[in-house]
């Protein structure tokens, strides 16, 4: 599982990939979390309000910080 947490390093984006990496830790999920900064690569996405969160080429949230509980939900 690829998980990438998107946003230019605000301190949203920050707890954002804070949360993400929590989540994993906790669940067991083998997964890879990258910090993607690159604008271009988060409009890729289709996102232009940061934070996101990408999970295997899905986006997941855009614009808010998600709760734990959202990202444990996703990790199933």
């Amino acid at each position: 599982m690829i998980i990438k947490v998107l946003g230019p390093g605000c301190a949203k984006c920050t707890e954002t990939e804070k949360i993400v990496r929590e989540a994993v830790a906790e669940s067991g999920v083998d997964a890879t979390v990258e910090k993607v900064a690159d604008f271009q690569e988060i409009a890729s996405y289709g996102v232009f309000t940061t934070p996101g969160v990408v999970i295997d080429g899905a986006v997941k949230v855009s614009g808010k910080v998600p709760s734990k509980q959202d990202v444990l939900g996703w990790l199933k």
